[in-house]
């Protein structure tokens, strides 16, 4: 229990300092988040335009698949390598957000 007027304005402004961390620590996860899949994007159209293009220039059904086939591959392997960063990113941006406020929990509960 809150004994005295000081030890509720210390409560108040740990609580602040907490929250403070926690919105700076999730704007700069959320940034990085928000980089990393414009990247992925951009990387993606450009994967697409150049697959497109090669198709136009194709003479022979085999050469299509060939084509097909490989943008198939490049495609899946973009996706698990960036579903992978993502996931970390993700586990960063929980796990930075929530940190300032071990602290106070643990004061709490003991």
């Amino acid at each position: 229990m809150i004994n005295s007027f000081e030890q509720f304005q210390k409560f108040g402004q740990s609580n602040l300092d907490a929250t403070m961390k926690a919105f700076g620590a999730f704007s700069n996860n959320a940034q990085a988040i928000a980089a990393e899949s414009a990247e992925f994007a951009r990387k993606s159209f450009e994967h697409n335009t150049s697959t497109i293009e090669k198709l136009f220039g194709v003479r022979t059904l085999d050469k299509a698949v060939e084509i097909q086939t490989d943008y198939v591959k490049g495609a899946y392997d973009s996706l698990v390598s960036q579903s992978t960063k993502l996931g970390a990113l993700y586990s960063a941006l929980a796990t930075e957000t929530f940190k300032p406020f071990e602290g106070a929990l643990t004061k709490k509960t003991a």
